[in-house]
């Protein structure tokens, strides 16, 4: 089964006014198509900062990244960015929705802001997403308007708009209440058990226990 993600020997060093923080040593691992694994670990021990790297967000010191084959670190800025956006959905604990477009739109944001309009084809695709998470109805509406649970699926719906091979989701129930944080939970497992691979960073038992497996940065 090939790999969609690998990661070997990631390291991160900052360099603070008491001296050099090594955010991650040395970590290694892979995910293929249908694996959903969790990062957890006390706050401070890197997960976010793994998650980044591992989305070729932040250049590793040392260590090497692959996503389907390619080490999007080679890349130049702009091909790196053009490779996330086909390859990586990401899903924060902060929507990171804009709140003066609407629902549609808002899913649509990055197609917009990439080629000034969107392909008839990506608002069908758009809208489907809706029907599939329960918010068709709420298309036009800002997302001021929605419930907290909405505003995290609206934010799913985006990443999953380009049907990339990789989620990377950063506590994204950690704003959620038990009843959406389960509907969260089940949408990711649907992706991974679909073909797609999961990477979630959380401090949430019951996420952790919806992963198929961890990785432990204690």
């Amino acid at each position: 089964m090939s790999q969609i993600l690998e990661a070997d020997n990631l390291t991160k060093v900052f360099q603070t006014k008491d001296g050099d923080v090594r955010a991650v040593d040395g970590v290694s691992f892979s995910l293929e198509p249908g694996d959903f694994v969790a990062i957890h670990g006390p706050s401070g021990c890197g997960k976010s900062t793994l998650l980044l790297m591992s989305g070729a967000l932040l250049s590793p010191d040392d260590g090497t990244v692959t996503i389907n084959e390619t080490d999007p670190y080679s890349l130049s800025a702009e091909a790196r960015s053009a490779f996330r956006g086909e390859n990586i959905g990401f899903v924060f604990q902060q929507f990171h929705l804009i709140p003066y477009l609407s629902v549609l739109d808002n899913i649509l944001v990055n197609e917009l802001a990439a080629n000034g309009s969107s392909d008839d084809d990506w608002p069908l695709q758009a809208e489907i997403l809706l029907e599939k998470f329960q918010l068709g109805h709420r298309k036009n509406h800002v997302p001021s308007r929605l419930s907290v649970g909405e505003q995290q699926r609206v934010a799913l719906a985006r990443a999953l708009l380009r049907t990339p091979a990789l989620i990377l989701a950063d506590e994204p129930t950690g704003n959620l209440d038990p009843e959406n944080s389960q509907i969260l939970l089940d949408h990711l497992g649907e992706f991974a058990a679909g073909g797609g691979a999961v990477l979630m960073v959380t401090h949430d038992d019951r996420a952790r226990e919806a992963a198929s497996r961890s990785i432990d940065l204690s």
